[in-house]
């Protein structure tokens, strides 16, 4: 079996051995799984799904237990600037050496059964949480929740924090269909809490033929914004809270359903209004409405489909009225370009597109077309990398402007590294 000394070896090496990137399907990881786990030791767990705000209700789940005390493992993707991001004990990203040697025994027990590159992941993230015996943990579905290999894990709770229209190659082209995907994760007598204001009617069906109680913002639990704070109620419980430090209207929705959730698990992970309220107080999510701040200060939104960027240009709007922005960005092919673009229009002065060497991301000719086919105009092409445009940008500023770095992981990922390693903020 092959082995390798470095974590960036073991992942290029994973990148080749499976034909497709995404192969959705539990037959293959859950067989590898039990040779890995024949007497796995479940902690209590927290499965997240949904179309936008999965990492913002794992990020505020991961605060609001630490705060209490108990150990927790984080399992999210993608990454930004680190794969071990993607695996985190107690907050912590965990090193490169025990990724590694989860990697190798991983290998070792999978035989001759092909994995692919986010598959070995989850296993990874499963194997170290499982060494570090943490009192709960958080798995983040990657795509859907039906077929993903995180749903092999039967959650104490399950969390939906919205349905939206995407990635329809592989979930469907309505929400309908999408719902029905993500719905999968949903189990018999087991919790599931509905963050979406209006949850398409086939989640509600499956949850119903699947015996599974579930628990919907607006009806079940619900929240009040005050002038200083904000309150959280579900029945005769109720809390008064600060305000999320994740930013957005949407973050009440998501921080609703979390608190929903750990109300629930309360008997077996008990947890104070205290931990609820430092914890809401100390989330941390980078390229999330992440602000740097400057003369001409640049934000930073990993949103790429038409819910996300309509919750981007609500928060621009009310954040930045009057500013003229100007977008830097770029985006996976595979996304409802035309669509974001409209949406985005009428809050952006000016548009800058970087070219990005991923195979899956739009190409400037395939982005030119897009564009001469929408109302879009006064766009930039032509830039050979992300500070070519963000210096050009830059120059088309002036003090009381905003910079907008939107539309994938893989730009954002590309913007935090030029400014930690440039002298682009000055």
């Amino acid at each position: 079996m092959m082995h390798f000394e470095s974590l960036r070896d073991w992942l290029a090496w994973q990148e080749s051995l499976h034909p497709l990137t995404i192969d959705l399907g539990l037959e293959r990881v859950v067989k590898v799984f039990h040779s890995l786990n024949p007497n796995y030791a479940k902690p209590p767990t927290i499965t997240v799904a949904g179309t936008n705000g999965k990492g913002s209700c794992i990020a505020t789940l991961e605060a609001i237990y630490r705060a209490q005390g108990y150990r927790v493992g984080a399992y999210t993707s993608p990454h930004i600037l680190k794969y071990n991001e993607r695996i985190k004990i107690d907050g912590v990203p965990v090193s490169d050496e025990l990724i590694c040697e989860a990697f190798s025994k991983i290998n070792t027990a999978r035989g001759d059964t092909s994995l692919s590159y986010f598959e070995f992941g989850t296993l990874a993230a499963l194997e170290l949480f499982a060494q570090a015996q943490v009192d709960v943990q958080l798995l983040e579905v990657g795509l859907g929740g039906r077929l993903d290999a995180v749903n092999m894990i039967d959650p104490d709770i399950a969390i939906i924090s919205s349905i939206g229209i995407d990635h329809i190659d592989w979930l469907g082209e309505t929400r309908e269909a999408i719902g029905w995907e993500k719905s999968g994760i949903f189990r018999t007598a087991v919790p599931a809490v509905i963050g979406d204001l209006d949850p398409p009617a086939s989640l509600v069906k499956n949850a119903l033929d699947k015996n599974t109680p579930i628990y919907c913002i607006g009806k079940d639990f619900d929240y009040k914004k005050q002038l200083t704070g904000w309150h959280w109620f579900s029945g005769a419980k109720s809390i008064d809270l600060p305000n999320p430090v994740l930013k957005g209207e949407h973050q009440y929705r998501n921080a609703s359903a979390v608190i929903f959730a750990v109300t629930a698990l309360a008997e077996r992970l008990p947890v104070s209004e205290t931990a609820i309220q430092q914890g809401l107080t100390n989330v941390h999510l980078s390229g999330r409405f992440q602000l740097i701040e400057g003369e001409i200060p640049v934000l930073l939104d990993v949103g790429h489909n038409p819910e996300a960027v309509k919750t981007l240009v609500e928060y621009l709007i009310t954040t930045f009225p009057e500013k003229r922005i100007h977008a830097i960005f770029s985006m996976m092919k595979d996304k409802d370009i035309a669509s974001v673009l409209e949406i985005m229009h009428p809050v952006i002065h000016d548009w800058f597109f970087v070219p990005l060497t991923n195979p899956r991301v739009a190409t400037e000719s395939m982005m030119r077309r897009i564009f001469s086919q929408s109302s879009v105009a006064n766009v930039s092409f032509g830039f050979t990398d992300f500070a070519k445009a963000y210096q050009a940008a830059k120059m088309q500023s002036q003090k009381g402007d905003l910079l907008l770095v939107f539309g994938s992981f893989l730009l954002v990922s590309d913007c935090l590294i030029n400014l930690r390693e440039s002298e682009l903020t000055k």
